[in-house]
C-alpha cells in the first residue's frame, strides 16, 4: 500500500461512517477499514439467527417468532429528532436518498407509576393528565414563552438573559412544581441528569424548541423518525456516500494495528502484514484501547413481543422516558419499541428495548421497572457493555477516537460527538442550516 491517505477510519459504527462520509465530501483521501465482515460495528442490526447466536449460542430461534430475514434488531436502538442534528447531517450530505423514514407514533414519560403522553405545546399542556388545573395554566404559559422565544429578538426574551439565568431560575418565574419540571427536563428537553437545572437556561429552551418543532414537522404523535429496516441502513448509507466521493472501504481486515512515528504521531495502520500510510486516524475505542478510559457501563434488555407496549395507545413505535427521580436513580431509564410497521420484525411482532446507565452489578434487577412496563414477552435477552471515552490529546498524536454509545434512545448526544470530532479533525464546523424540506422526498412514508 504505497498510497498515503489523509485519514484512515477504523470501524464502521455509525459515528465512524458519518465522519468518513463528511471527510470524503471534503475531498480528503479516506481509507475505511473494519476487522468485522459486516457494517455497523457496535451499532449494527442483527437478523434473528445472528441475535440468537450472539445471546444463546448454538440454539435456533423458535419458528413461531417468524423468519430470520424479517428481523433487523438494532444493538444501539435510537430514534432521530425530525428537526435534529442527525437529520440535518443526512440532508447536508445527501444520504437521505439512500434511506426511507417513517414517523414514530408516540413519545411518553413515566410519572408516578403511570405512562403519559409528553405534552410539547401550550395546547397539549392544557389537556395533559400529568398536571392539575392550575399547574396546567402555569405550564401552558411557560410553553408559550419557549415557543415564542427567538434568540436574536430581545423583544421575545421578557427581560431574561438566558445565557446567564439558570434553568431553575427561569422555571421558578413560572412557579412550576417539581413534577412538571421533571417531565419537561427529561422527556421534552431530553436531559439525562438533573445538573441542567444549575446551567444556563438557553440550552434547555433550545432543546424544548427542537422537540416542539420536530413534533410539528410531521404532525405525528412524537418528534421522532426512524428508518425503515432499522438503523443498520445508516452506516451503509454513509459508506455509499464516502465511496461516491472516492473513499475506499475494506471489511474483514484483521489486526488493524495503528502505527506511530518517533514523535508519537500516527503514521499508518497495519493489517495482514501491509501498512497503509496516513496523516490521521479516526476510530472507535476498541481499536486503540491504551488511549481510552472506562466511563461506565450500559445495561439493556431486548424483548420480542406479540403486542404493543400497554398504555401507549397501541403505538407501533414509541419511546418512554423514565426520569431518574421516578425510580430513585442517578440517571434516566429509556424504553424504546419498534415493530413490523418499520420492517424490523415479522408481521405482528414488536421489538422493545429497556436501556440504562448501569448503577449496580445486576442488570435484570436494575432494568425491572422498565421491563415491567412491556407486558408479556415472547423472548428476553440481556446485553451489557462498557462505555469508553478518549484519554489522549489528538493534537499531539493525530488519533481521533469516538466515545462509546450511551443509554439514550435518541441521537442528539451521538451527533454532538461526531460534529465535535469533525471540527477537531478539520478545524471547520459542519453547516447544519439546511433546508429541512429537502428530506421529504425520502420520507414519503411519513
Amino acid at each position: 500500500m504505497d498510497v498515503e491517505y489523509d485519514v484512515i477510519v477504523l470501524g464502521t459504527g455509525l459515528k465512524e461512517c458519518i465522519l468518513s462520509g463528511l471527510l470524503s465530501v471534503d475531498r480528503l483521501k479516506v481509507l475505511h477499514m473494519d476487522r468485522n465482515d459486516y457494517y455497523g460495528g457496535d451499532s449494527t442490526s442483527l437478523n434473528l439467527n445472528q441475535l440468537w447466536k450472539r445471546f444463546k449460542g448454538e440454539e435456533t430461534p423458535p419458528a413461531h417468532i417468524g423468519a430470520s430475514r424479517d428481523y433487523n434488531v438494532d444493538m444501539i436502538p435510537k430514534f432521530m429528532m425530525a428537526n435534529g442534528a442527525l437529520v440535518r447531517v443526512l440532508i447536508h450530505t445527501g444520504v437521505t436518498k439512500y434511506l426511507s423514514f417513517k414517523a414514530v407514533d408516540g413519545s411518553y414519560v413515566f410519572n408516578k407509576g403511570k405512562i403519559h403522553k409528553v405534552p410539547s405545546t401550550d395546547m397539549e399542556a392544557l389537556k395533559s393528565p400529568l398536571m392539575g388545573l392550575f399547574e396546567k395554566r402555569r405550564a401552558g404559559k411557560f410553553f408559550l414563552y419557549v415557543q415564542d422565544y427567538k434568540e436574536n429578538d430581545p423583544s421575545t426574551h421578557k427581560g431574561y438573559d438566558l445565557t446567564k439565568m439558570t434553568t431553575k431560575e427561569l422555571i421558578s418565574k413560572y412557579g412550576l412544581d417539581d413534577n412538571t419540571i421533571d417531565f419537561i427536563g427529561h422527556a421534552v428537553a431530553l436531559h439525562k441528569e438533573d445538573n441542567y437545572l444549575t446551567e444556563p437556561a438557553i440550552d434547555t429552551v433550545k432543546r424544548m424548541k427542537l422537540y416542539a418543532e420536530s413534533v410539528a414537522r410531521f404532525q405525528g404523535g412524537s418528534p421522532y423518525i426512524y428508518p425503515l429496516y432499522g438503523l443498520g441502513e445508516l452506516p451503509q448509507g454513509f459508506a455509499r456516500l464516502s465511496a461516491v466521493y472516492g473513499g475506499t472501504y475494506m471489511l474483514n481486515k484483521p489486526g488493524c494495528k495503528v502505527e506511530f512515528n518517533d514523535q508519537g504521531k500516527v503514521c499508518g495502520v497495519t493489517s495482514e502484514g501491509e501498512t497503509a500510510k496516513c496523516k490521521k486516524v479516526v476510530c472507535d475505542p476498541s481499536y486503540i484501547p491504551d488511549k481510552v478510559r472506562k466511563v461506565g457501563k450500559v445495561f439493556r434488555a431486548i424483548a420480542i413481543m406479540s403486542h404493543p407496549i400497554p398504555n401507549t395507545a397501541d403505538s407501533h413505535s414509541v419511546q418512554i422516558i423514565i426520569p431518574q427521580k421516578q425510580l430513585g436513580r442517578k440517571s434516566d431509564m429509556y424504553v424504546f419499541c419498534c415493530s413490523y410497521s418499520h420492517n424490523v420484525a415479522s408481521k405482528g411482532k414488536f421489538i422493545a428495548f429497556v436501556s440504562a446507565q448501569a448503577e449496580s452489578e445486576n442488570p435484570e434487577a436494575e432494568l425491572k421497572p422498565g421491563i415491567d412496563l412491556l407486558g408479556p414477552v415472547d423472548e428476553l435477552f440481556i446485553d451489557t457493555y462498557d462505555r469508553f471515552e478518549p484519554a489522549n490529546d489528538p493534537s499531539s498524536d493525530n488519533c481521533f477516537i469516538s466515545t462509546s454509545y450511551d443509554a439514550t434512545t435518541h441521537f442528539e448526544s451521538t451527533v454532538m460527538d461526531v460534529l465535535s470530532l469533525y471540527t477537531k479533525i478539520t478545524g471547520k464546523t459542519v453547516d447544519l442550516s439546511v433546508d429541512l424540506s429537502a428530506a421529504s422526498a425520502a420520507e414519503d412514508d411519513i
